[in-house]
């Protein structure tokens, strides 16, 4: 089991999960829209949120700043922070619209927020486990998404819930992250979810 924890950080790396929730979100929401408009809408998130951090990230180890994928250390946490708000920022206002996409526009929302708040901690010497803001804010998404279109999701939140749990492991068994660490991860993801559950649910 140990030699397959390492794995959970790297399938569910946190430049994922939007394009993840985008796939829920599409799934859930089948009949609202025509097939191109899904492809337009999945791709646009991806090459946002995937493609162009990938590309930041190559840009960013060639020049020293970031030694690793994982982003380990304070110091070199905080340019990639600062590149997703402003890449969350541009697919809310131009892309993933309050009129269009509602739920899944308080979703990147949230996870703008919680972004936020892992940077300004960043500046306090705090560092936050990056991997639960992302899997906590996906499962709260998933949970209000099931709740708002009165899906069965059962199955799916569970899974979600012990991903949580395969996550934290993961991170703790490569030693990138402490307990504290882990929950205040947790909480900056799934707090802002739910605060921002109200406006949509």
């Amino acid at each position: 089991m140990k030699k397959i924890l390492p794995s959970f950080s790297y399938i569910f790396h946190p430049i994922f999960i939007p394009a993840m929730a985008t796939l829920f979100y599409l799934f859930y929401n089948d009949a609202d829209f025509v097939s191109h408009e899904k492809i337009f809408v999945f791709f646009q998130v991806v090459i946002v949120t995937v493609f162009i951090p990938i590309l930041a990230f190559l840009l960013l180890r060639a020049t020293g700043n970031i030694d690793s994928v994982m982003i380990s250390k304070i110091s070199q946490r905080k340019i990639p922070l600062i590149i997703h708000c402003f890449l969350i920022i541009l697919l809310v206002r131009k892309s993933i619209t309050i009129d269009r996409y509602t739920e899944l526009h308080f979703f990147l929302l949230g996870g703008l927020l919680s972004t936020l708040l892992a940077l300004i901690l960043l500046f306090a010497n705090i560092k936050a486990s990056l991997h639960l803001i992302a899997i906590s804010s996906l499962t709260v998404f998933i949970i209000g998404l099931s709740l708002h279109l009165r899906i069965q999701s059962i199955f799916t939140i569970t899974i979600l819930i012990l991903l949580n749990g395969f996550i934290a492991s993961s991170r703790l068994e490569m030693k990138a992250h402490t307990y504290k660490e882990l929950v205040i991860g947790f909480c900056l993801g799934a707090i802002p979810q739910l605060l921002l559950l109200v406006l949509w649910l």
